[in-house]
């Protein structure tokens, strides 16, 4: 079939993309025979097809592109015969990751008249390594010889097993063909000129084109100005100056000049002047302001005689002396005969901005080079490297047979296509082989992320222990100097200290005492203290109070081992905390932290988190960090015996929270459940007790300590949810004590988890589906509540919780805790806001959305029935929302 009309050129690519269709199912084996024997064929046939192309075109050198077509096929096959573009490249049973080359499909090779057979056997060729189908537009000047060549590759291929119609070609190219070619094509391989390539690219298919080159070449003073020359001189003359990355401009210093150019001159190159030069010049550029394409790959003394002079027959090249690097001059321009630019620079930094205009001008992203002697002049080169904006830096080398790569530098990978990325507006930076013409198809399977169970080195437990705890600090262990103390003005006055600081004076240890951290402890406090600390030098800080004292400490901490950090840094909001965009600074390098609580609820002791108030604006930021968790954990119900009732409410219930959130996050493993369930029982049981009883049951004392730190334990490493989101905020704009208001929406986000169906559930790879009716029943069991169901046991757990905060009198809603409505609905979308970008919230099984946050804020303010009645009739809620939006106003 003779393909020269659109009609014939779909035929002949719907033929090609069956067979690609079928050489996509070849193994790794076939296709390296195939390729064996067509790079074989085509070096057999180097010579026929140089001497045609140069007969059918008139350009280039016939000795010259026998070399590019052994070149195309012996260097190309020698580089990649070894790798693997067939099937699984890479498999990772652990990670369940599994990566497949696929080939891309059928490519449209577009062929230059100026390398019309070394160009269609590169592109032939890696086309079969990667199992691709391609079919060639040849350039009209050069159809005969390019046809020729993918003839004869074709026929190789077919007889080593591939299939007939692998590869196919234009017959009667034409603008119109050329681009059906492009349109019909999976990927487009286009070398040839600026219109051919921006064509290309503008098709809408992937395409990898090429940019002009226009390759300014600097000898520096400390060149091996004989090396150079002869060097420029070959490269330059080497098929007559058709490769795109042959050397353009010489750009010489100032000290060496006179003597690089009698160099020149000795080896046979010219350099006219006065009226020879003006007259080469106007035949530089065609009509258009661009290159000449009647004088491309026509030898010297041909370019001569266009320009209206005569040269000796051996000369090799002319050498235009320029001044101006700007477009407006002709030499500047890329020149893909054997003219050369020269340009005298003044010294190095002069030389390289004359470099970066000519690439600038015409050839950015292609190749530039550099002679120098390296060794002694390493800034130079890194400061060319570093300027240049093109792929390809050669050092030292003929840019023609450097730039094609494996020449002179066996690193370089070989090729026909040189990429020039971005910068020349084109897809790809390198140097186009195989790998570039296969997609790359990843099986990605599910697999759970690695989890982790993270306590303080030490944690002792024991009513009595502090005694023998804090000795720990002494010579035997720590050996520790200095002790800086934290706490609250309270504890320190009614001698919560004084069993430390008594231990400490025994043991010869200095120590010194913080005691104006207050609840919500804020910012301002946290950097008083770390100026204190910075002043004393502790090896040791302590805490000892409750969440407030043990986040201040933390804070202080952090900026007392590195006062250089910013705060906003630490608060920075993540999604996984190892993968977190600030990483927080390495804790303990000064001062080891030891916490001992005096409050039965937080559990800050064990955890790696601290809740701190930014006392300007207002906001509450609970940093998270593991670097945060305590050296040491000294939990001693001695110190918690004299709790008052509302402190051992609110904590009680906020410890609730922590085992009943942690059994719920994403993150929860068995090793958190079984702490989570303990921690939960033990709340039901010994809380009413603690609550009543207070110092005369040290046994509900100690329980309920045991189980604050257990609670502790399990969200350190399960996390939290989003009833801690909301309680911050509740605390940070109306002043609720944290477990209060954990305690006011605790059975609210129960019944917002519990659905089976939500609007959106939370992203982990271990949370499989929405679950928490089963896992909320699990709890009801453990702690001895029987059902039908699970639906009657998460009813009667849900009532249990009720019973448990009516019986340790914590309010039933916002309001009657005692918030104004005014207040609390003018800051309402503001605390959603900041409830939903809480840190807490990403564990929640149940993603919230902003609407969700806000329902569950107004049932916590106003109870479930009162809002459902509220709901009902939605004019008396908008009226109120109303008045507060005018409110606000005013």
């Amino acid at each position: 079939m003779v393909v020269n009309n659109v009609e014939t050129l779909k035929e002949k690519m719907e033929q090609v993309r069956k067979a690609q269709a079928q050489f996509s199912l070849f193994t790794q084996e076939q296709v390296d025979k195939i390729f064996f024997e067509a790079a074989m064929e085509a070096n057999k046939q180097r010579i026929h097809l140089a001497k045609m192309a140069v007969k059918e075109t008139g350009i280039g050198v016939a000795e010259d592109k026998v070399i590019k077509n052994h070149y195309a096929s012996e260097y190309i096959y020698n580089a990649y015969k070894n790798t693997q573009t067939c099937g699984v490249i890479e498999k990772n049973e652990g990670f369940g990751i599994t990566k497949i080359y696929e080939p891309v499909g059928v490519l449209a090779g577009i062929i230059p008249t100026t390398n019309p057979t070394s160009t269609a056997i590169f592109k032939s060729l890696i086309a079969l390594k990667s199992r691709n189908g391609i079919v060639f537009s040849p350039h009209p000047r050069a159809k005969n010889c390019t046809i020729e060549a993918a003839k004869i590759v074709l026929n190789a291929a077919v007889k080593a097993g591939a299939p007939e119609n692998i590869i196919g070609w234009i017959d009667e190219p034409s603008v119109e063909l050329s681009g059906e070619i492009m349109k019909e094509a999976d990927m487009i391989l286009a070398t040839g000129g600026p219109g051919m390539v921006k064509a290309a690219y503008s098709s809408g298919k992937p395409a990898i084109g090429v940019g002009s080159g226009n390759t300014p070449i600097i000898l520096d003073s400390s060149c091996d100005i004989k090396m150079a020359v002869s060097s420029i001189i070959h490269s330059k003359t080497f098929d007559n100056g058709t490769i795109c990355a042959s050397e353009q401009s010489v750009i010489v210093d100032s000290s060496i000049y006179d003597e690089v150019k009698n160099e020149f001159i000795a080896r046979k190159a010219y350099i006219p002047e006065n009226k020879e030069l003006e007259q080469l010049k106007e035949i530089v550029l065609g009509p258009a302001g661009t290159m000449n394409a009647k004088l491309v790959g026509r030898p010297a003394t041909e370019v001569a005689e266009e320009a209206g002079f005569e040269l000796p027959g051996d000369t090799k090249l002319i050498i235009g002396e320029a001044t101006s690097t700007d477009i407006s001059e002709p030499l500047s321009h890329e020149k893909l005969f054997p003219l050369l630019t020269m340009y005298k620079a003044k010294d190095f930094d002069d030389a390289v901005q004359k470099a970066d205009d000519l690439v600038k001008g015409g050839g950015i992203g292609h190749t530039a080079g550099i002679y120098l002697d390296v060794v002694n002049n390493k800034e130079k080169l890194e400061k060319f490297q570093r300027e240049m904006k093109t792929c390809r830096i050669l050092v030292n080398t003929p840019s023609s047979q450097g730039g094609i790569g494996d020449l002179y530098n066996f690193k370089l990978a070989p090729s026909l296509t040189l990429g020039c990325g971005s910068w020349g507006n084109n897809s790809f930076s390198g140097q186009v082989g195989p790998l570039q013409l296969l997609n790359t198809k990843t099986v990605a399977e599910r697999r759970e992320n690695m989890l982790w169970f993270r306590t303080p080195a030490k944690t002792y437990i024991k009513k009595g222990c502090l005694g023998v705890a804090i000795q720990e600090l002494g010579k035997q262990y720590y050996d520790c100097k200095k002790v800086f103390i934290v706490t609250d003005e309270f504890l320190y006055g009614n001698g919560y200290t004084k069993p430390v600081t008594d231990e400490l004076d025994a043991m010869g240890i200095k120590h010194t005492t913080f005691y104006e951290v207050k609840p919500d402890p804020t910012l301002s406090t946290a950097k008083k203290g770390a100026e204190q600390l910075q002043a004393f030098v502790p090896d040791c800080i302590i805490a000892i109070g409750g969440g407030s004292a043990m986040d201040a400490a933390k804070i202080m901490w952090v900026m007392y081992e590195h006062p250089e950090i910013d705060f906003m840094d630490l608060a920075m909001r993540f999604m996984d905390i190892r993968k977190r965009v600030y990483e927080f600074p390495k804790m303990g390098q000064k001062a080891m932290m030891v916490s001992i609580p005096t409050s039965s609820g937080t559990g800050s002791e064990v955890t790696p988190f601290a809740v701190i108030t930014d006392d300007t604006t207002g906001h509450k930021y609970p940093l998270a960090d593991y670097e945060l968790m305590p050296t040491m954990a000294i939990v001693d119900a001695d110190m918690m015996m004299n709790q008052p009732k509302g402190l051992t409410a609110a904590s009680g219930i906020d410890a609730l929270t922590h085992s009943l959130e942690a059994y719920a996050a994403m993150l929860q493993t068995e090793f958190t459940d079984g702490l989570a369930l303990q921690a939960t029982k033990s709340i039901f049981e010994y809380l009413p007790r603690a609550y009543e009883n207070g110092a005369s049951d040290p046994k509900a004392r100690e329980k309920m300590a045991h189980a604050s730190t257990m609670a502790g334990m399990a969200f350190a490493n399960a996390f939290l949810g989003v009833c801690h989101s909301l309680a911050h905020k509740l605390g940070a704009f109306h002043h609720i004590p944290h477990g209060v208001a954990n305690a006011l929406l605790i059975n609210l986000v129960l019944d917002f988890n519990v659905n089976s169906a939500p609007r959106k559930m939370g992203t982990f790879p271990q949370y499989e589906y929405p679950n928490m009716l089963k896992r909320y029943a699990e709890v009801a069991t453990f702690i001895g509540i029987e059902g039908k169901d699970d639906e009657e046991k998460f009813d009667k757990l849900q009532l249990k919780i009720k019973e448990l905060k009516a019986k340790v009198n914590i309010p039933e809603t916002i309001k009657e805790f005692g918030i104004d409505e005014k207040a609390f609905l003018e800051n309402l979308d503001l605390m959603v806001e900041q409830a939903f970008d809480d840190q807490c919230t990403g564990a929640n099984p149940r993603y919230p959305l902003f609407s969700e946050i806000k329902e569950m804020y107004l049932k916590a303010y106003y109870g479930e029935v009162s809002y459902s009645k509220l709901k009902n009739d939605e004019d008396i809620l908008e009226d109120i929302e109303k008045q507060v939006a005018e409110t606000c106003e005013e």
